[in-house]
């Protein structure tokens, strides 16, 4: 909950902060000329920005569910669902987090972590993962969901996302109407935005669209490595989760549904856009951390 009530926190201290640049730089003075009014701007970037971030985030939990097809373990059914359960609730005991909801998917070796709370979260991994790795590597790669949920992994990557997509919607619209405004100079009857607004605003959600997912993907990559970091602490060792990796490097990893790609224990596609590092590089880090 505190790192919600941290959310709402920021997401208003962002609006805040382009509310007061905009003054300084004149922006609200230009705005309220060609017909626009500043705080409706900023009211209407904190909703389409933060507020999508924070509906996703709340609903991250059931959509992983669905999507990913996964089946919730409540009595299992089997000595490795057992296994399964007690290694989430040990390493949950361990980071002092509520124990998850633990769930099965059918697929190639992945696994991933959600929920908005951590301590109502939710850890699932897949049947070619526990079929492809022994007992151990499984325990590590448990390990690092759970350190995600106990960093507060999720939370954190829905306010970049919200913080990047207000960006995002502000300066696209300011620099439609500069654009719209310079074009219609010599329009006498220039009463609201053209043709030049909505153009300009499209082209730059696209590409602003594009730096704000480079900017997210580094972040998500950053958190991977603390997460490897975080199941050799939960386990005593790093070799492990070092021997997971490795293991991972010579499978076929499992794609799971684009909403949850940067959750997983592997994923995304190109240097810029990639969601995790190159295993090559998470295994060194680990090597070299003492």
């Amino acid at each position: 909950m505190k790192r919600i009530v941290l959310f709402v926190l920021t997401n208003l201290a962002i609006v805040l902060v382009l509310g007061v640049v905009s003054s300084l730089l004149g922006v609200d003075k230009f705005l309220t000329a060609n017909g626009l009014n500043l705080g409706a701007l900023l009211g209407f970037a904190l909703v389409m920005g933060f507020g999508g971030a924070f509906i996703s985030l709340l609903i991250s939990k059931p959509i992983a569910k669905w999507s990913a097809g996964v089946q919730l373990i409540g009595q299992p059914q089997s000595a490795d669902e057992q296994w399964l359960l007690d290694t989430v609730r040990k390493f949950a005991n361990q980071a002092q987090i509520g124990m998850p909801e633990v769930g099965i998917f059918e697929g190639e070796p992945n696994a991933f972590a959600t929920g908005a709370f951590k301590n109502s979260a939710l850890v699932a991994v897949s049947t070619g993962l526990l079929q492809g790795m022994t007992r151990e590597e499984v325990e590590a790669v448990i390990g690092h969901e759970v350190a995600h949920i106990a960093n507060g992994d999720m939370v954190t990557m829905a306010l970049i996302q919200g913080v990047m997509n207000t960006f995002v919607v502000f300066i696209s619209r300011v620099v439609g109407y500069a654009v719209d405004s310079f074009l219609r100079r010599n329009d006498e009857e220039n009463t609201g935005p053209g043709i030049g607004y909505f153009v300009t605003t499209i082209v730059m959600d696209i590409l602003l669209g594009f730096v704000a997912a480079i900017v997210v993907a580094w972040f998500s990559r950053q958190r991977e490595f603390r997460a490897d970091a975080g199941a050799a602490q939960l386990m005593g060792r790093k070799q492990p989760m070092i021997n997971a990796l490795a293991r991972l490097g010579g499978m076929q990893a499992g794609e799971l549904p684009k909403s949850m790609a940067a959750m997983g224990i592997a994923g995304g596609i190109g240097q810029l856009f990639s969601t995790h590092p190159p295993l090559e590089e998470r295994i060194a880090a680990l090597e070299n951390n003492a």
